[in-house]
């Protein structure tokens, strides 16, 4: 009884081993095959303190890469969100990294921009994790999304209606972003937890199908695992083949854009002859300007339009589309409001026109305390000539982020933020004569910052 026993456990010790080495050598292989970081990186994890992100921490931890954790808190759950803080937090203590947590009011934020619960949690989370990133000199945000979620990802888009970009999976790097469990499925990482006793919260609204995307899991797959019990792999194979279809596509897009569109100025110009020489125009026109905010029934009217003699004008949320004889004009429309500039006194104490701002002169003091907080801007006060000014950005526009030596512009400050055309333009700066010292509501100027020299701290606070 005692062998049968002993063999039990050495089978069980040894099948244990085997999953843990081939999770780690996959995970291994994945990051450098996909080129997502080196270990010379440094790493941000977005973590809730589910499964996933979880076993994400452990496998960064166990593979010796560098990492930081950052937790969001949408204060939905009441006890159970603080107790997901407290939970990650515990970890972030037990690797020994650091630990950057905050709290968001995702319900007013949800009703302020009229988007759902879902969108502005989105919305919070990734704004805050890339702000975080270049504040603390991070190489990449890393998510914990997986095979499944790619799956779950591509019936959701195909529900919801998209293009061929809908159905491609999701990339392992976009951008500042990467994936670096894609390579794993929900049970790879279920399995490698409890064969390795890894503690993680459940989320009680992954259990609710009020949300698309757990009816989708929890509804939909099994049921097509009746239908086909290699759906998993099906899916995926189906994805990597729209996945080439649509790098062939954007080939062919990129090289009709050439032929078809030109620059003047700030506009871009069509021309309409060419245009109509394509076979399915809608396709071409939705690939030459759904990044301008155009879609759906308006390309199919700009569409119809092209074969008429008539003028007409085709407007998105940021811009504007003149059909004029053989040539369609697209330009950035104009803003409602035209944009002031104001002067800020060093005696000023408040501004609340287009924007609320709150200004303090205060000591550098021993109990002086620098707030890292996106709102709140502090500077080195000796280093201002007053009066400062508040403008709106325009081409050409650069500063020095902060924790970077070197100057960047704005437009690629945008980029790395993934702004849309309409958050760029409610973008306010600051300014010491011709320095921007704060693209306020996301990062200071390295040169103003506040030093073990400064003496006076002249602070600025959103509202």
């Amino acid at each position: 009884m005692d062998a049968v026993w002993g063999k039990r456990h050495w089978i069980k010790f040894l099948r244990s081993d085997i999953l843990k080495y081939f999770m780690l050598e996959n995970f291994r292989k994945f990051i450098v095959s996909k080129k997502l970081f080196t270990k010379k990186d440094r790493i941000l994890v977005a973590v809730s303190g589910g499964i996933d992100s979880i076993v994400l921490c452990h496998l960064l931890h166990q593979c010796a890469y560098e990492f930081g954790i950052a937790h969001c808190n949408f204060q939905l759950r009441g006890k159970e969100s603080d107790a997901d803080e407290r939970f990650v937090g515990q970890l972030a203590t037990k690797f020994n990294v650091p630990f950057f947590v905050k709290k968001f009011d995702t319900k007013t934020y949800s009703g302020k921009n009229k988007v759902s619960i879902q969108m502005a949690a989105r919305d919070l989370r990734y704004a805050w994790f890339e702000e975080i990133r270049a504040q603390n000199n991070y190489s990449a945000v890393a998510v914990a999304h997986h095979r499944n979620d790619e799956m779950e990802t591509f019936f959701i888009n195909l529900i919801r209606g998209t293009g061929i970009a809908g159905l491609h999976g999701i990339r392992a790097m976009s951008g500042r972003l990467v994936r670096p469990l894609l390579f794993a499925g929900r049970k790879e990482i279920e399995d490698f937890a409890k064969e390795n006793k890894i503690t993680y919260r459940e989320d009680s609204s992954n259990s609710s199908i009020k949300y698309l995307r757990n009816r989708i899991r929890l509804q939909l797959i099994p049921l097509l695992k009746e239908l086909n019990p290699q759906i998993e792999t099906t899916i995926k194979e189906d994805i990597q083949k729209i996945s080439q279809m649509e790098e062939v596509m954007l080939e062919l897009v990129e090289e009709k854009r050439k032929e078809i569109m030109s620059m003047e100025g700030d506009a871009v110009k069509f021309d309409i002859n060419k245009l109509l020489s394509l076979k399915n125009i809608s396709f071409f026109l939705y690939e030459f300007l759904r990044s301008y905010g155009y879609s759906g029934d308006i390309i199919e009217k700009i569409s119809k339009s092209l074969k008429t003699k008539e003028s007409k004008q085709f407007f998105s949320s940021t811009h504007s589309l003149v059909k004029d004889r053989e040539i369609l004009t697209l330009s950035l429309a104009s803003l409602k409001e035209p944009a002031k500039e104001f002067l800020v006194d060093s005696d000023c104490k408040e501004l609340n026109d287009q924007l609320h701002l709150k200004f303090k002169k205060r000591k550098n003091t021993a109990d002086f305390k620098i707030v890292k907080e996106s709102r709140t801007a502090m500077f080195d006060m000796d280093k201002l000539e007053f009066p400062l000014t508040i403008r709106k950005w325009k081409s050409g526009d650069f500063f020095y982020p902060f924790g970077m030596r070197g100057k960047k512009k704005l437009s690629d400050f945008f980029t790395d933020l993934k702004l849309s055309l309409m958050e760029k333009e409610k973008v306010w700066l600051l300014c010491n004569k011709s320095d921007i010292i704060w693209v306020i509501g996301h990062r200071t100027d390295n040169r103003y910052k506040i030093t073990s020299k400064t003496k006076k701290v002249f602070t600025a606070e959103i509202l």
